[in-house]
């Protein structure tokens, strides 16, 4: 917001610091001369050592604007209500064409005195600090984690492959186990028919029948301890 005066219109009239613990804080305005003299200004404030003022005195020329700025000391607590009674003063005065900064003195601001001074009020304003973001768990982002179901189906697929595997060799030992089952029975069965002479082929067993027998009942012994 713009108010404007005779001499200077000052943008903004509300100076607002956003308040920060142990850090100095800065703020701006401008003052403006939409007049075709030279005027002289000076900032004074309610609270001078709570506040720097940069700069607190000098001269706009006609038709420009100055820009000052003003810092705030660093506090140590916030106001509970964030509520604050500082004010500032902006005086203005004409002066002579060719009038530099180091011409002005507190004798020009002085009303008593017949000086044609303006003055212009600014209030102070704080600001809460902005509040920190809170940190986002990384499983609410979306595509930043596997779901659960998509976690079992990487961690089970391939035990699940493994045990159907096993389950088939099982399958398959138990059948040949059961071959071999039958195929030695039918031996003692021959066996015993020979042992008591009813076979079809001369008396006496041949050593290499013998030795085919003793090795199925091995490799039967063998596979079943396997399974």
């Amino acid at each position: 917001m713009t108010t404007e005066q005779l001499l200077l219109s000052i943008d903004p009239l509300d100076l607002k610091f956003t308040l920060e613990l142990n850090k100095s804080v800065s703020t701006s305005f401008q003052l403006i001369n939409k007049t075709d003299n030279h005027v002289a200004f000076k900032v004074k404030t309610t609270n001078p050592r709570k506040y720097t003022v940069r700069p607190n005195s000098g001269i706009v020329l006609p038709r420009s604007r100055s820009n000052v700025t003003v810092t705030m000391q660093p506090q140590m607590e916030l106001p509970p209500d964030m509520q604050c009674k500082d004010k500032f003063l902006v005086q203005s005065v004409i002066v002579n064409p060719g009038s530099a900064p180091k011409d002005i003195n507190p004798d020009m601001f002085n009303k008593p005195g017949g000086n044609d001074v303006e003055e212009c009020k600014l209030k102070v304003i704080y600001v809460s600090p902005p509040r920190k973001p809170s940190p986002v768990p990384e499983d609410s982002e979306e595509g930043t984690s596997p779901t659960a179901s998509d976690t079992d189906l990487q961690e089970h697929s391939e035990p699940q492959d493994n045990s159907v595997k096993a389950r088939d060799l099982i399958l398959r030992l138990m059948e040949e186990r059961d071959s071999i089952l039958r195929h030695n029975a039918k031996l003692n069965r021959d066996l015993e028919l020979l042992r008591h002479g009813r076979h079809e082929h001369r008396t006496g067993v041949p050593l290499l029948y013998i030795l085919l027998v003793g090795l199925a009942g091995i490799l039967l012994g063998f596979i079943v301890r396997n399974v």
